[in-house]
């Protein structure tokens, strides 16, 4: 079971950044950008699975996930935690033995035999679940996995984040209209934050991040690669 007593939630997300830093989860690379998976460029990338391997910051951050869920949503307020695949599972696994709960996993799309089941474990009729994942973009992902988890008979009203990266104005909305309600640790703006404190990286490097993360949809349309010629 967890403490009663965490830092504020201004020093958790401090701290959460601080964390994510020393072990070189975060990348910044302004000359070289990054290829995210919609195929669009970023000077930012963050890689949350390291957290695993890092036992001291890995129960930390489990510690925090657990209470801010437990101060924002309630201290009885779930019944089940289930992971979405694949890197939401192990800190899913971790939130779900400090809250002494059950804990499932959801799969991204059936696995197309046996049972050809999308959730792992058992979940029932009216339980309450948390999804729990380490990250969150634009919050897309979650709503196929909530509506998993609904198909069940189960509720989800709630999903936990270590990172959200707090620059895509809709996330919150878009969740909040499918009935979702997201909690965090930190953003790239914590982030950012403290790898000037610390000089992380070069100053012209921050500066070309902030500019991405105060306009992210026209910092990439600007780089993004053109369309080929049409041949003929």
């Amino acid at each position: 079971m967890i403490p009663t007593s965490f830092p504020p939630r201004e020093e958790i997300a401090r701290l959460t950044a601080r964390m994510l830093l020393e072990i070189k989860a975060v990348h910044f690379n302004a000359a070289e950008p990054f290829t995210l998976a919609s195929g669009l460029p970023s000077p930012t990338y963050i890689d949350c699975r390291k957290l695993i391997s890092y036992p001291r910051i890995r129960s930390t951050l489990m510690d925090f996930l657990t209470v801010t869920v437990m101060r924002d949503a309630g201290f009885e307020a779930f019944d089940n935690i289930a992971g979405g695949e694949t890197a939401g599972i192990p800190f899913a696994a971790l939130v779900a033995e400090r809250m002494a709960l059950p804990m499932t996993y959801v799969r991204k799309k059936p696995k197309g035999y046996g049972r050809n089941a999308r959730i792992e474990g058992a979940m029932t009729e009216g339980q309450r679940v948390l999804l729990v994942e380490d990250l969150t973009t634009d919050g897309g992902s979650k709503l196929s996995f909530v509506d998993a988890i609904r198909e069940t008979g189960a509720s989800c009203a709630h999903t936990a984040v270590i990172f959200y990266y707090g620059i895509f104005p809709e996330t919150v909305g878009k969740l909040a209209d499918h009935g979702v309600t997201l909690h965090h640790l930190c953003t790239w703006w914590d982030v950012l934050a403290e790898a000037r404190a610390s000089g992380a990286f070069d100053a012209a490097t921050l500066s070309e991040v902030e500019s991405f993360l105060s306009a992210p949809r026209a910092w990439q349309d600007a780089r993004k690669p053109a369309d080929p010629a049409p041949k003929g």
